[in-house]
């Protein structure tokens, strides 16, 4: 049989060999570091996104609470509510008692101990009264938003700013304005102040079909008398950022005197085409200037 012999292997069939060996370790490495470098470009923007997407989600919308005024309650808030709970906030209205300026200020203040994070706190009438005196001290409390609504200065009264300016139907005749009732260990002259109906449907409910009107009458809260003459502590809208939306159709607290209050605390400023009731009359309005505040807070 024949044997071939042995393939002699020559130094230029090592050097190929070893080139080609060479080649094919420079081009795995090659591949293994372009996809290394792609992973460290890629890496960087991953984080980036990751981080904002936390930070967005960090931010905690202000809760939204909503204080009613005399001879209104707390359904009067219900529009807003919803569109403001339709946007994603949560929105309290708690009660207001109506007993005293500062006992009504010291229960909503109690209620604002509640509430972890920042708070818009919103008052209507009366409610701005209590608004003014409840967040003094809370620094929690981000914005104030005041709806056709009181803003006193320290010592003033509800009754004394209505009067400010004629054209309040809370300054007509008391026989003909007020049912006055009496409360278990009211001092001598004081007594539950319920709005009679004319007046309520002139002076509160002007705007609003006559069905509403009357329902919202049956329904009313009424203040004790002397909640209305006591005076206002110290004014948390000196150190608290201020909006007001003014209705210029009020015929319970006269424009007048509410362009005069707003421009006093250097409130943001809305007027609307609406009775003494704009969160009824007009919710989207109300909302929006709520959302203004709430937005501000961020």
């Amino acid at each position: 049989m024949h044997v071939l012999p042995p393939r002699r292997i020559t130094s230029r069939g090592v050097a190929m060999t070893l080139l080609a060996a060479l080649l094919l370790a420079v081009g795995v490495f090659a591949a293994t570091s372009g996809a290394g470098a792609r992973a460290a470009t890629t890496h960087p923007r991953t984080a980036a996104s990751r981080h904002r997407r936390g930070r967005r989600a960090r931010v905690t919308k202000p809760t939204i609470v909503l204080v009613h005024g005399a001879w209104a309650n707390t359904s009067s808030w219900d529009g807003v509510i919803q569109r403001l709970n339709a946007a994603g906030y949560t929105a309290y209205a708690p009660v207001n008692p109506l007993q005293s300026l500062k006992g009504d200020s010291e229960t909503i203040a109690d209620f604002l101990q509640t509430i972890k994070g920042p708070i818009v706190l919103v008052g209507h009438s009366y409610g701005g009264m209590v608004i003014t005196n409840a967040a003094y001290g809370n620094p929690n409390v981000k914005a104030l938003v005041y709806v056709d609504a009181f803003a006193p200065a320290q010592g003033e009264n509800a009754l004394h700013l209505d009067g400010l300016a004629p054209g309040s139907v809370l300054s007509g005749p008391p026989a003909q304005t007020f049912t006055p009732v009496s409360y278990p260990g009211a001092p001598a002259g004081d007594a539950i102040e319920y709005l009679q109906k004319a007046a309520f449907e002139q002076g509160f409910a002007n705007g609003l079909p006559a069905k509403e009107a009357a329902t919202l009458w049956a329904t009313q809260a009424a203040p004790v008398q002397s909640s209305l003459t006591d005076p206002s502590g110290p004014s948390a809208w000196k150190t608290i950022p201020s909006w007001y939306v003014l209705g210029t159709a009020d015929h319970a607290i006269p424009p007048a005197v509410q362009l005069y209050m707003a421009q006093r605390i250097h409130a943001h400023i809305t007027k609307v085409d609406a009775d003494h009731l704009s969160m009824i009359e007009a919710p989207g309005v109300v909302t929006n200037v709520i959302e203004q505040a709430a937005n501000a807070t961020s």
